[in-house]
């Protein structure tokens, strides 16, 4: 398979020959499927349900998962698949990143084996598509600390009360993972809402400027009643939490360095085009400085990327490990791309030059996950034995 034109070291050809069969089917479903739909989808912010059989048809959601179809595949490749996604379309990665990596991982992690077979087979299909309700109006950063959503326990019932925001595909998702606060002991505990139960309400968060596709929704919790069958039974604190954080956070520079990749070569591409004072603007030293500084960005956000699946797969990565890449990448791509948009000049301010959106959509990616500054409080911590966080 042929490398993308941003892997300057070749950090593709690390994949196994079956691995780069899975990728292939995946850019392929990219270039014919989703890049004719995806501006457009972004400039009405609808999502393309219609698109969701045929990524069911990749069977890529069961990659990370042992058993749901054979072993679990490698980090890496499940990275480069992310990437992959991204580089064509932020917003459908993070459609797949939140169905496929929150959703399924807090069941993975927090449920019991007969709630991750009642849920996760006919997730990884597709037929069911899951989503996260962790962030709170007043929560974000400090959300470990400040979670305001209750659970009280009633015999074989729970009710939830509390309110979420920023939950992606909180609008059409079949169950939502709610994260809430249980009131006879204060732990933190996960509950699997289905969408049509009474007592939830969500609302479409409108007049977005980034990763416009995906639906965002507040979510209004009103003695919503769960059964204690749908608690995840291995959510005990928010430690478990920050388990399914921990997978996702690595994640995110897998979907930060396809996003400025893909801004790059689209700067590239239209350097080459583009004709000032008689000759391509490729060919004048200013603009060749912006275009290695972008590479050198996005080369060195890879190898973090790749070196962070390695020790995933090795079951030897740390939250810091995950905290330093998501910091690093993200930083990087918001600088890359805002270098894209100045190789293109002028016309990287409107979407018809393929650099305008992903500029827009780093701003999305460089904030959630936990911010720059969030995940270098926790790198800080681990480098120095000693915490910076306010309590």
């Amino acid at each position: 398979m042929d490398l993308l034109e941003g892997d300057f070291y070749g950090y593709g050809s690390l994949l196994t020959d079956e691995e780069q069969k899975v990728l292939a089917g995946v850019r392929e479903f990219c270039r014919a499927e989703l890049a004719p739909i995806a501006l457009d989808a972004w400039t009405r912010a609808e999502f393309p349900h219609e698109i969701v059989p045929r990524f069911a048809e990749l069977d890529i959601a069961a990659l990370p998962y042992a058993d749901l179809h054979g072993p679990a595949a490698r980090r890496l490749l499940t990275g480069f698949v992310s990437l992959e996604l991204a580089h064509t379309d932020p917003s459908l990665n993070s459609f797949f990143g939140i169905h496929n990596g929150l959703a399924m991982g807090s069941i993975d992690l927090c449920g019991s084996d007969e709630q991750r077979e009642r849920w996760l087979p006919a997730m990884a299909r597709m037929e069911r598509i899951g989503a996260f309700g962790l962030t709170e109006p007043h929560g974000g950063s400090d959300v470990a600390q400040g979670l305001e959503t209750t659970a009280r326990r009633e015999g074989d019932t729970w009710v939830l009360n509390g309110e979420k925001r920023w939950i992606g595909n909180g609008t059409f998702a079949d169950l939502v993972v709610i994260w809430a606060r249980d009131e006879a002991d204060d732990a933190v505990k996960g509950f699997v809402v289905q969408q049509d139960n009474p007592g939830m309400a969500t609302t479409r968060i409108e007049n977005k400027i980034a990763l416009r596709t995906v639906q965002n929704a507040d979510i209004v919790l009103t003695d919503c009643r769960v059964a204690e069958d749908d608690r995840l039974q291995r959510a005990t604190s928010f430690t478990n939490t920050n388990e399914v954080l921990r997978r996702t956070r690595g994640g995110v520079a897998w979907g930060a360095t396809g996003t400025m990749m893909a801004a790059y070569e689209n700067a590239l591409a239209y350097a080459k085009e583009r004709e000032q004072f008689g000759r391509p603007i490729a060919g004048f030293q200013l603009v060749q400085d912006l275009l290695v500084r972008m590479l050198g960005n996005i080369t060195a956000s890879l190898g973090m990327a790749v070196r962070l699946a390695q020790l995933q797969d090795a079951g030897e990565a740390r939250d810091e490990h995950a905290a330093l890449a998501k910091e690093y990448t993200t930083t990087a791509m918001r600088d890359t791309v805002a270098l894209a948009r100045q190789v293109v000049g002028g016309n990287g301010v409107v979407l018809d030059y393929g650099v305008a959106k992903f500029f827009a959509d780093a701003e999305a990616l460089y904030s959630f996950e936990g911010t720059r500054e969030i995940n270098t409080l926790v790198v800080g911590r681990a480098i120095t034995g000693h915490s910076a966080f306010v309590r």
